[in-house]
Parts: structure tokens; C-alpha cells; sequence
């Protein structure tokens, strides 16, 4: 009597399946879209159009002119995309209080990123330090120079 035959080849070719769909996927959890809920609001935002043209920056942000340049975590934290087109949020429970957020990057590392590793690169970034509110909104505040320093520069 023949059963369901477990052939090596079968349970190698089965693994081999499991591990590449398992290594090639970066979690939801570390990578999800993050939407902040800014306290100001502005008619334009980065990401809008206008007569054809992208916003790139908005009221609150600060544009550094990078050149291609990289860009750094000034903190162990987390990378999550934006739901504005071209901007990608970081995170860290070093300040927690703190979002920044941070557009004009391109190919950015999502995911858990450690404190002056490379993130992404930029010809123009746009910076924007939001803190959060009693209220659960984010209020842009002024960011600290340190905190671009350690943005522009592994430390």
C-alpha cells in the first residue's frame, strides 16, 4: 500500500519554498503605513500638485540641500512609510514624544534601523520634527540642531 509519499526531494523543494518566501519578506508589523494626524493644517502638504508640479515641501518642514547625499537614524527606532507620497516616518522610544518625518528620500530602509545607520538618500531633504499632543495629534515644533546633526552625519 502506497500512502502520500514524503520523498526527500519533496520535503527539500517544500523548505527550500518556505525559507525564500519567509527571507524575501520584510514583517507587516515593522513596515505598515503610518499616518500621523498633524494638529496645524495647511492647504498644501508635501506630495499635492499643483499645475503639474509635486510639492515638495510644506509650512513646519526644513529643506536641506543633500545632493544624493545619505541620510542617518539619529536614534535606534523604526522606519515606517507615510501616506505622503514620498515621505517615510521615524520613530524611536529613545523620544518618544517625537516623530520625524521626513521627505525627498529615496529607496529608504523600512524596518528597525540602528542609530547612525544609513536609511536613505536624497537630493533635497525635508524635515519635519512633530511632537506629540495631550490630545493624541502631532504639533511641528522646531527640531533641535543635534537631532539634524545626528540626521546628516553617522555618529
Amino acid at each position: 500500500m502506497r500512502g502520500i509519499g514524503f520523498s526527500p526531494n519533496r520535503v527539500v523543494w517544500l523548505l527550500a519554498v518556505l525559507l525564500m518566501t519567509s527571507s524575501c519578506t520584510r514583517p507587516q508589523s515593522e513596515a505598515s503605513l503610518r499616518k500621523v494626524q498633524i494638529q496645524q493644517a495647511w492647504e498644501l502638504q508635501p506630495g499635492d500638485q499643483v499645475a503639474g508640479r509635486r510639492i515638495a515641501g510644506s509650512l513646519g518642514d526644513i529643506t536641506v540641500d543633500l545632493d544624493g547625499g545619505k541620510i542617518y537614524a539619529p536614534f535606534d527606532g523604526l522606519v515606517q512609510p507615510n501616506d505622503l507620497e514620498g515621505c517615510v516616518v521615524f520613530s524611536s522610544p529613545e523620544v518618544p514624544a517625537y516623530l520625524f518625518r521626513w521627505c525627498g528620500v529615496r529607496q529608504p530602509k523600512l524596518g528597525e534601523v540602528k542609530r547612525g545607520e544609513a536609511i536613505a538618500s536624497a537630493d533635497y531633504l525635508e524635515f519635519a520634527a512633530l511632537r506629540r499632543q495631550p490630545d493624541g495629534k502631532w504639533a511641528m515644533v522646531e527640531p533641535a540642531s543635534d537631532i539634524l546633526q545626528r540626521t546628516l552625519s553617522p555618529q
